[in-house]
């Protein structure tokens, strides 16, 4: 019998595919234990930014050759006049990426931070706590002054 015929589209490993290439790297992010993986992130966080900050610098430094002063023809100047725009464009580049990681970073601290999580829940249960403290020691005082009343109540009424 002749195997039905339908639209769905049914995978193959072509034999120059990197499949399994890409699924030892990410299985190896999940052998790793809970230090290595945020030390491991955190270096490419570290090479993100210092990609971006040395093309910063290479910008700058490249803007500052070419604003150098002498005699120059009209294809020199143009030349030098694209070469500037170019640079200026991937500094600008770079400085966004450096923002857009900036940004990311705040969020990752604001939304990550179980330390501070933490703190602030161990501060709240200490706070509540010494309330309820405070509350049973108030419940206790009035409680004893509620039994003690009678008893006085009761003495003055057998004095008379």
């Amino acid at each position: 019998m002749a195997e039905p015929q339908t639209d769905v589209s049914r995978p193959s490993a072509l034999p120059t595919a990197n499949l399994l290439q890409r699924g030892t790297a990410s299985q190896s992010l999940v052998d790793q234990n809970s230090a290595e993986y945020l030390d491991t992130i955190e270096e490419e966080w570290n090479k993100k930014v210092d990609l971006e900050v040395e093309t910063l610098l290479d910008g700058m430094v490249d803007l500052v050759g070419l604003a150098s002063i002498g005699d120059k023809d009209k294809f020199r100047i143009a030349q030098e006049s694209f070469q500037a725009q170019t640079r200026a464009e991937s500094m600008v580049r770079a400085a966004n990426s450096l923002l857009s990681i900036t940004h990311s970073m705040k969020l990752l601290l604001l939304l990550s931070d179980e330390a501070q999580i933490a703190h602030r829940r161990d501060t709240e249960l200490k706070t509540v706590q010494e309330e309820k403290e405070d509350a049973r020691a108030e419940v206790a005082t009035l409680l004893d002054e509620l039994i003690r009343r009678p008893d006085g109540n009761a003495k003055a009424d057998n004095a008379a």
